[in-house]
C-alpha cells in the first residue's frame, strides 16, 4: 500500500481521528473526574475526595440494585453462552444443510429487531404465561436477559470456530477418539477464547440493559442501571458518577482480562 491509497496519509485523517476519539471518550472522562469531586454539583470542581465513593458503598438501594443486576447478568451470561456454543457448533460443524441461513438469521434476531419491540413481546408473552400458571418471581427477567444476549455470545464464539484448523480435530477422529472427547480435548480448548469474549459480551449487554428490565422487571427486581435512571430524574449527583465509574473499571478489566488470554493463546500457537 503506497502513502496515495494510504488512509493515514490523506489530508486531514489525523485531525478528523482524533476528533472522533475526543468526541467518545470526552464525555466519559469528565464523568470520571467529577466523580472525585468533593461540590455535590457535577460542573463546578472544588477538590479531590472519595466520598461519594463511600456514600455510594453504603447506600443500601445501590447494594441492592447491584446485587440483582449481578445476579441476573451472571445467570443470563451462563445460560446464553452454553445455548450460544451449542448454536455455534450447529451451524459451523456440521454439514451445510436446507435451513442454515435462516437459523443464523432466527439466532441473531434480537439483533435486528429494535430493542423496544423485544421488550414488548416479551413483556406479551410472560404476561400470558404469568396469567395462565400463575408463578412470578425474578425468572423472567433472567430469561429475557438470557434470550437476548444469545446472539452477542453467539457471534465472536462463531467467529472463533470458522477461523480454527480442523486438521487436529481430524487427527483426532482418525485415532479414534469418541467425538465427545475430541470436543472435550481438542475443540473446547481451542475455542475458549472465543467463549470467554461471548461470556463478556452478554454479561456486559445484560448488566446494562434497560429498556427490556425496564418492562420485564417486577417488584423488587430493580437493576442498577434502571435504579440510576430514577435517581438521574432526580437530578445527577458525584455519587451516580462514583457508581458508572466503578462499573466503567469492572469492564475494562474484564476486556483486559480477555485480551490477554487471547494474546497469550496466540502465542502459544506460535
Amino acid at each position: 500500500m503506497t502513502k496515495t491509497t494510504d488512509l493515514r496519509y490523506q489530508p486531514g485523517f489525523s485531525l478528523i481521528t482524533w476528533f472522533c476519539i475526543a468526541f467518545l471518550y470526552a464525555p466519559i472522562a469528565v464523568l470520571v473526574w467529577f466523580s472525585f469531586n468533593q461540590n455535590r454539583s457535577v460542573t463546578v470542581w472544588t477538590e479531590f475526595s472519595l466520598d461519594w465513593y463511600v456514600k455510594a458503598w453504603h447506600n443500601e438501594g445501590i447494594q441492592n440494585a447491584a446485587l440483582v443486576s449481578l445476579e441476573v447478568a451472571v445467570i443470563a451470561m451462563i445460560l446464553s453462552t452454553i445455548m450460544a456454543t451449542m448454536a455455534a457448533l450447529v451451524t459451523t460443524r456440521t454439514a451445510p444443510y436446507r435451513g442454515l441461513n435462516l437459523s443464523v438469521a432466527v439466532i441473531n434476531q434480537p439483533l435486528m429487531v429494535p430493542e423496544v419491540v423485544t421488550a414488548v413481546a416479551t413483556l406479551i408473552f410472560f404476561a400470558i404465561i404469568k396469567q395462565a400458571t400463575g408463578v412470578t418471581g425474578i425468572g423472567y427477567l433472567i430469561a429475557a436477559h438470557t434470550a437476548f444476549c444469545i446472539p452477542f455470545a453467539y457471534m465472536p464464539i462463531r467467529a472463533r470456530l470458522e477461523d480454527m484448523d480442523l486438521s487436529l480435530e481430524q487427527a483426532g477422529a482418525d485415532l479414534y477418539a469418541p467425538p465427545f472427547k475430541v470436543f472435550r480435548r481438542i475443540t473446547l480448548p481451542l475455542m475458549m477464547p472465543g467463549i470467554l469474549a461471548g461470556a463478556m459480551l452478554a454479561f456486559i449487554v445484560s448488566l446494562d440493559d434497560v429498556i427490556i428490565t425496564l418492562f420485564v422487571a417486577g417488584p423488587g427486581e430493580t437493576t442498577l442501571p434502571i435504579y440510576i435512571l430514577g435517581q438521574i430524574r432526580r437530578g445527577v449527583t458525584p455519587e451516580i458518577n462514583a457508581v458508572s465509574t466503578v462499573f466503567l473499571g469492572i469492564s475494562v478489566i474484564l476486556v483486559t482480562f480477555i485480551f490477554l488470554f487471547g494474546k497469550g493463546k496466540n502465542l502459544g500457537k506460535q
